[in-house]
Protein backbone atom coordinates (compact mmCIF):
# COMPACT_ATOMS: atom_id res chain seq x y z
CA UNK A 1 0.00 0.00 0.00
CA UNK A 2 1.46 3.35 -0.98
CA UNK A 3 1.25 6.13 1.58
CA UNK A 4 0.79 8.68 -1.19
CA UNK A 5 -2.63 7.19 -1.95
CA UNK A 6 -3.79 8.40 1.45
CA UNK A 7 -2.39 11.90 1.11
CA UNK A 8 0.68 11.09 3.22
CA UNK A 9 4.31 11.61 2.25
CA UNK A 10 5.97 8.45 0.88
CA UNK A 11 8.27 8.04 3.91
CA UNK A 12 5.42 8.21 6.45
CA UNK A 13 4.56 4.52 6.43
CA UNK A 14 7.02 1.68 6.03
CA UNK A 15 6.21 -1.84 4.85
CA UNK A 16 4.76 -2.87 8.24
CA UNK A 17 2.53 0.17 8.49
CA UNK A 18 4.65 1.76 11.22
CA UNK A 19 5.92 5.32 11.19
CA UNK A 20 9.70 5.62 10.89
CA UNK A 21 11.63 7.40 13.64
CA UNK A 22 12.05 11.14 13.13
CA UNK A 23 15.62 12.05 12.15
CA UNK A 24 17.90 11.87 15.19
CA UNK A 25 15.31 10.26 17.44
CA UNK A 26 15.29 6.52 18.02
CA UNK A 27 12.18 5.06 19.58
CA UNK A 28 14.38 2.72 21.59
CA UNK A 29 16.99 5.28 22.65
CA UNK A 30 16.98 4.97 26.42
CA UNK A 31 19.77 7.45 27.14
CA UNK A 32 18.77 9.68 30.04
CA UNK A 33 15.71 7.62 30.98
CA UNK A 34 14.99 6.38 34.51
CA UNK A 35 13.20 3.02 34.69
CA UNK A 36 11.77 0.97 37.54
CA UNK A 37 11.73 -2.79 37.15
CA UNK A 38 9.36 -4.71 39.42
CA UNK A 39 9.79 -8.46 39.73
CA UNK A 40 7.51 -11.01 41.34
CA UNK A 41 9.15 -13.45 43.77
CA UNK A 42 6.43 -16.02 43.02
CA UNK A 43 7.64 -18.35 40.25
CA UNK A 44 11.09 -16.90 40.90
CA UNK A 45 12.93 -19.18 38.47
CA UNK A 46 10.99 -17.69 35.58
CA UNK A 47 10.94 -14.14 36.92
CA UNK A 48 14.71 -14.13 37.42
CA UNK A 49 15.13 -14.94 33.75
CA UNK A 50 12.67 -12.20 32.77
CA UNK A 51 14.51 -9.68 34.95
CA UNK A 52 17.84 -10.58 33.36
CA UNK A 53 16.26 -10.15 29.94
CA UNK A 54 14.78 -6.78 30.91
CA UNK A 55 18.10 -5.49 32.21
CA UNK A 56 19.80 -6.63 29.01
CA UNK A 57 17.06 -4.96 26.96
CA UNK A 58 17.45 -1.69 28.85
CA UNK A 59 21.23 -1.85 28.35
CA UNK A 60 20.69 -2.48 24.62
CA UNK A 61 18.57 0.68 24.55
CA UNK A 62 21.34 2.67 26.24
CA UNK A 63 19.65 3.11 29.62
CA UNK A 64 22.32 3.88 32.22
CA UNK A 65 22.37 1.02 34.78
CA UNK A 66 22.53 3.69 37.49
CA UNK A 67 19.12 4.92 36.31
CA UNK A 68 17.44 1.53 36.79
CA UNK A 69 15.88 0.54 40.10
CA UNK A 70 14.90 -3.09 40.66
CA UNK A 71 12.38 -3.95 43.36
CA UNK A 72 10.70 -7.23 44.28
CA UNK A 73 7.12 -7.86 45.35
CA UNK A 74 5.61 -11.11 46.68
CA UNK A 75 3.54 -11.91 43.57
CA UNK A 76 1.84 -10.62 40.44
CA UNK A 77 -1.21 -9.44 42.37
CA UNK A 78 0.95 -6.91 44.25
CA UNK A 79 2.55 -5.43 41.13
CA UNK A 80 -0.05 -2.76 40.31
CA UNK A 81 0.38 -1.08 43.69
CA UNK A 82 4.17 -1.07 43.37
CA UNK A 83 3.89 0.22 39.79
CA UNK A 84 1.51 2.97 40.92
CA UNK A 85 3.92 4.08 43.63
CA UNK A 86 6.78 4.39 41.13
CA UNK A 87 4.69 5.98 38.38
CA UNK A 88 3.20 8.58 40.73
CA UNK A 89 6.58 9.42 42.28
CA UNK A 90 7.84 11.38 39.28
CA UNK A 91 11.22 9.66 39.68
CA UNK A 92 10.90 7.30 36.69
CA UNK A 93 10.00 7.64 33.04
CA UNK A 94 8.65 4.10 32.79
CA UNK A 95 7.93 0.98 34.83
CA UNK A 96 8.44 -2.63 33.75
CA UNK A 97 6.42 -5.33 35.56
CA UNK A 98 7.76 -8.89 35.36
CA UNK A 99 6.43 -12.17 36.65
CA UNK A 100 4.71 -15.42 35.78
CA UNK A 101 1.20 -16.63 36.52
CA UNK A 102 0.98 -20.30 35.62
CA UNK A 103 -2.40 -22.03 35.38
CA UNK A 104 -3.12 -24.53 38.12
CA UNK A 105 -6.07 -26.62 39.20
CA UNK A 106 -8.01 -23.78 40.85
CA UNK A 107 -9.53 -20.47 39.74
CA UNK A 108 -6.56 -18.65 41.28
CA UNK A 109 -4.98 -18.20 37.82
CA UNK A 110 -7.92 -16.24 36.37
CA UNK A 111 -8.19 -14.03 39.44
CA UNK A 112 -4.51 -13.17 39.68
CA UNK A 113 -3.70 -12.86 35.97
CA UNK A 114 -6.76 -10.75 35.15
CA UNK A 115 -6.47 -8.44 38.13
CA UNK A 116 -2.75 -7.97 37.61
CA UNK A 117 -3.28 -6.99 33.97
CA UNK A 118 -6.19 -4.69 34.80
CA UNK A 119 -4.29 -3.03 37.62
CA UNK A 120 -1.20 -2.40 35.53
CA UNK A 121 -3.34 -0.98 32.73
CA UNK A 122 -5.09 1.30 35.21
CA UNK A 123 -1.80 2.60 36.56
CA UNK A 124 -0.56 3.71 33.18
CA UNK A 125 -3.89 5.25 32.22
CA UNK A 126 -4.21 7.09 35.54
CA UNK A 127 -0.62 8.37 35.65
CA UNK A 128 0.34 8.72 31.98
CA UNK A 129 3.57 6.83 32.72
CA UNK A 130 4.24 3.78 30.53
CA UNK A 131 3.94 0.55 32.53
CA UNK A 132 5.02 -2.43 30.46
CA UNK A 133 3.26 -5.74 31.06
CA UNK A 134 5.92 -8.44 31.21
CA UNK A 135 3.87 -10.87 33.25
CA UNK A 136 3.67 -14.25 31.57
CA UNK A 137 0.30 -15.97 31.73
CA UNK A 138 0.89 -19.53 30.66
CA UNK A 139 -0.74 -22.92 30.82
CA UNK A 140 2.34 -24.61 32.28
CA UNK A 141 5.89 -24.14 33.55
CA UNK A 142 7.41 -25.26 30.23
CA UNK A 143 5.65 -22.44 28.36
CA UNK A 144 6.86 -19.93 30.94
CA UNK A 145 10.45 -21.17 30.62
CA UNK A 146 10.20 -20.98 26.81
CA UNK A 147 9.09 -17.34 26.96
CA UNK A 148 11.89 -16.44 29.35
CA UNK A 149 14.78 -17.94 27.37
CA UNK A 150 18.07 -16.03 27.67
CA UNK A 151 17.92 -14.67 24.12
CA UNK A 152 16.20 -11.93 22.12
CA UNK A 153 12.83 -13.70 22.42
CA UNK A 154 12.81 -13.14 26.21
CA UNK A 155 9.54 -11.42 27.14
CA UNK A 156 11.28 -9.40 29.88
CA UNK A 157 13.60 -7.94 27.27
CA UNK A 158 10.62 -7.22 25.04
CA UNK A 159 8.74 -5.48 27.88
CA UNK A 160 11.74 -3.30 28.73
CA UNK A 161 12.17 -2.22 25.12
CA UNK A 162 8.44 -1.55 24.84
CA UNK A 163 8.63 0.72 27.90
CA UNK A 164 11.43 2.77 26.31
CA UNK A 165 9.54 2.97 23.02
CA UNK A 166 6.36 4.14 24.77
CA UNK A 167 8.22 6.95 26.56
CA UNK A 168 9.23 8.28 23.15
CA UNK A 169 5.78 7.73 21.69
CA UNK A 170 4.16 9.76 24.46
CA UNK A 171 6.73 12.55 24.20
CA UNK A 172 6.19 12.84 20.45
CA UNK A 173 2.46 12.25 20.26
CA UNK A 174 1.46 15.62 21.70
CA UNK A 175 4.04 17.72 19.89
Amino acid sequence: MAAEGYGLPADTIDERGARPDPPGVGTRDGRGLHVAVIGSRFNAEVTDRLVRGALEGLAACGVDPGHVVLRWVPGAFEMPLAAQRFAASGSVDAVVCLGAVIRGETGHYEMVAGQCAAGIQRVQLDTGVPVAFGVLTTENREQALQRSMPDESNKGREAAMTAVEMVHFLRRSVS
